[in-house]
Order: structure tokens, then sequence, then C-alpha cells
């Protein structure tokens, strides 16, 4: 079964989208632990961090640049956090993986 994600790449799930080219999505979350919370998605089905191949570098990459991407759009001048949980004790929710671009407020250290 598809994950929540690639549901929402395939638009068999709404998302509030910000951003898409042919290889990344990102998308508001539904529960966001910022004033500014999006996800930053590749559309090629990858697990985790842990499950990276050589092939997945370049996709990876697009990510972080579309996250960068994102934050200037938000106008996240002051500073912003990108997050990448990988596996249970991780934090990783969705089996897919995915980047939080968090800002809007002063965020502390250590994150949790």
């Amino acid at each position: 079964m598809a994950t929540l994600f690639t549901q929402i790449v395939q638009r068999e799930i709404p998302a509030d989208i910000v951003y898409e080219d042919d290889l990344t999505l990102a998308f508001r979350d539904i529960a966001p632990k910022a004033p500014t919370h999006i996800l930053v998605i590749p559309k090629k089905e990858i697990v985790s961090l842990a499950e990276l191949t050589p092939e997945d570098e370049a996709i990876v990459g697009r990510c972080v640049m579309v996250a960068h991407k994102v934050a200037q759009a938000e106008g996240l001048n002051g500073g912003y956090r990108l997050v990448c949980n990988s596996g249970d004790d991780g934090g990783q929710e969705v089996p897919h993986l995915h980047f939080h671009v968090l800002g809007g407020r002063k965020l502390t250290w250590p994150p949790g």
C-alpha cells in the first residue's frame, strides 16, 4: 500500500502544496510544530535516510535546495531549521523520506 505521502503526490489525499517540480513536492504539515512547518519530500518512494542508495544522492540534494527555496518564499530570513528523522528511534512517523522546514519563531536547542 502506498504511504500517506505517496497518496499526496498522486493527489489521492489533499494537501496545502506550496511547491512542486518533477522530483519533489512541498506542503504544509497538518500538525505544525512551528508557525511555519512545511514538509519537503521526493516524489520517488524512499523509506528513510537509512534506505538511501548512491542513485539517491541527487534527489536528496534537490530536497535540500527545495527546502531552502521554500524557506525564502515563506520569509524565514531570520533562520529556520531543517530536520530529517530516520527510523522509529529517530522519530520518523511516515515511512517516506521527508524534510521538515521549521521556522517563524526562535527555535530552541536541544529539540527533544
